[in-house]
């Protein structure tokens, strides 16, 4: 069984989440935006060993963290779309305009798609490829967990007013989404975590009260 829980880090309060099977000791962190010491230091606490880092997207508030992470865990793999790569290659820039530091990564390193499985210990998370606020933006789905991302928060959806944003192609992921089961607990990019069910019935974007405002 795998413990999940976050730390929110980073200027943007972004929630970085450890996957954490106990009988393996192993844990994989979802989008490790920022504050790569206190990263390091939960995965210490928790007796375990890094064995992936799996990217939804690479906005700088989730990728911010990686370099530092790789520097205790040097050969601990990262997996991310490719069609992710210009906002890999155009982060430091980006993160300048904000005026923030920023340890830029390598890109990921290992590609993934839609369809493709992950797992850790007994359980198997499918790739979810879900653009729209970013062109390789992919969210990892279980039986039960979903993480989301920046595509669905509780209450809200992903920005697309972001260079390489795309509100037809977001409205069609959320379509996607909504086809999980009602119970699949979601863990978002930021804020609290929510359900499929839940946004259904809740959220304004999805329940017909609120439309996405197209560029």
């Amino acid at each position: 069984m795998i413990d999940v829980h976050a730390l929110t880090v980073g200027a943007f309060e972004e929630n970085t989440y450890f996957l954490h099977d106990a009988a393996t000791r192993e844990v994989v962190l979802v989008d490790p935006g920022d504050e790569p010491r206190v990263l390091n230091a939960e995965i210490e606490r928790l007796g375990a060993r890094l064995v992936a880092m799996w990217i939804t997207h690479a906005h700088i508030d989730h990728i911010g963290g990686i370099a530092g992470v790789k520097a205790v865990w040097p050969r601990v793999p990262v997996y991310g779309h490719a069609l992710d790569a210009p906002l890999w290659l155009h982060a430091p820039r980006i993160a300048a305009g904000y005026g923030l530091d920023f340890d830029a990564p390598e890109p990921a390193d290992h590609p993934i798609t839609d369809g493709d499985v992950l797992t850790l210990g007994d359980t198997s998370f499918a790739v979810m490829h879900v653009p729209g606020h970013a062109p390789g933006h992919v969210a990892f789905v279980s039986d039960t967990l979903c993480f989301s991302g920046d595509v669905l928060f509780a209450g809200s959806v992903g920005r697309v007013d972001l260079p390489l944003c795309d509100a037809a192609a977001l409205e069609r992921s959320l379509e996607r989404l909504m086809k999980l089961d009602d119970a699949v607990v979601v863990h978002p990019g930021h804020g609290p975590l929510t359900t499929i069910g839940r946004e259904r019935r809740m959220n304004p974007f999805l329940n017909g009260t609120a439309r996405l405002l197209r560029g």
